[in-house]
């Protein structure tokens, strides 16, 4: 096929018509929007207001830090652990305050309070006694630090319900690939942000990344559609949920790959078993192994990093964040 030429500085009138009809050129005629559908085009993660901070994505990787209001945290960290038999509820609270005012200071951005460990084998908690142990260390943690973002570590909408009457701004949802919606009916009639974590009961995959991938996508289209608006859905892949020792390190190989679902992505590998399967260490000496992940995930693109040992991880993820996205906050 041949094409007239326009002499310099007009336009041959079949090229300008063939424009005007077809949209370009002598181009095969494109595709157009339909009406009201959005383009689907890889754009900033944007911002998501959690209490009264906005935390605007893509700047710098923020850091969670861990409150575990139970007996039997995996990590040994377990605020009940520490009280009495007698003044185990008044303990417990104290501790909390005193560890979220430590965490405060040592750079933390917001804060995950939990009542049930989610160990492999850990006891059941009830609905009740989860709601004891959570709801008066929300209370008190929001009082004590009132401008600090916290969020309510749960599977159970009656715990979520009672921590958020009690202070809390977001829910963490640790099984938010369950086809059970009610998490995300509950976040949004409140109109708050939800961490929609990957978990499976049995570490099955046909190909491990792109079913996280799949999971988590019918978590936000589940969450979508319950009324949960775009900008308060998280995404978390659940390190350690669901995964062999294996698959998570696989999992965190292959990070970047997460990007793709469009949502702030939160990492929790703080002090977990995978790390002391690698190294051979308790949970207490898991602090390295845990700010090489914190590294990692910065260098990934993670958001959130979630964790125990505050200090040691906001300055691992400053430096990173100055590597990797060429700056600090």
């Amino acid at each position: 096929m041949t094409r007239e030429r326009s002499v310099p500085g007009e336009e041959t009138t079949n090229v300008v018509e063939a424009r005007l009809e077809l949209g370009g050129a002598r181009a095969t005629p494109s595709f157009s929007l339909p009406e009201g559908a959005p383009d689907g085009l890889p754009r900033g993660l944007g911002e998501t207001r959690i209490g009264l901070r906005i935390f605007r994505w893509g700047q710098r990787t923020f850091v969670m830090g861990i409150l575990n209001v139970t007996p039997d945290s995996f990590s040994g960290d377990g605020l009940l652990a520490r009280s009495s038999d007698d003044g185990a509820a008044l303990g417990g609270v104290a501790a909390a305050v005193a560890q979220a005012r430590v965490m405060a200071d040592e750079g933390a951005d917001l804060l995950d309070i939990g009542g049930e460990s989610t160990r492999p084998g850990h006891a059941i908690v009830d609905a009740d006694e989860e709601a004891r142990r959570v709801v008066p260390v929300m209370r008190a943690v929001r009082e004590a630090l009132p401008d600090m973002p916290l969020t309510v570590d749960t599977t159970k909408p009656a715990v979520a319900a009672a921590a958020l009457d009690a202070g809390a701004d977001a829910i963490n949802d640790v099984w938010g690939v369950a086809r059970d919606d009610a998490l995300s009916r509950l976040a949004a009639e409140r109109g708050v942000p939800i961490i929609l974590m990957h978990n499976r009961a049995e570490p099955r995959y046909a190909n491990l990344l792109p079913d996280i991938v799949a999971d988590l996508e019918g978590a936000i289209e589940r969450a979508l559609a319950a009324g949960v608006a775009w900008s308060n859905i998280l995404i978390d892949p659940g390190f350690g949920f669901g995964k062999t020792p294996e698959q998570n390190l696989a999992l965190l190989r292959d990070l970047d790959r997460l990007r793709m679902l469009g949502r702030p992505i939160v990492l929790g590998t703080s002090r977990k078993s995978t790390l002391g399967w690698v190294l051979d260490l308790p949970a207490e000496e898991r602090v390295e192994a845990t700010l090489a992940t914190t590294a990692l995930g910065v260098a990934a693109g993670i958001d959130i990093v979630r964790v125990h040992d505050v200090r040691a991880n906001v300055r691992a993820a400053r430096i990173a964040d100055a590597v990797v996205r060429g700056g600090s906050e």
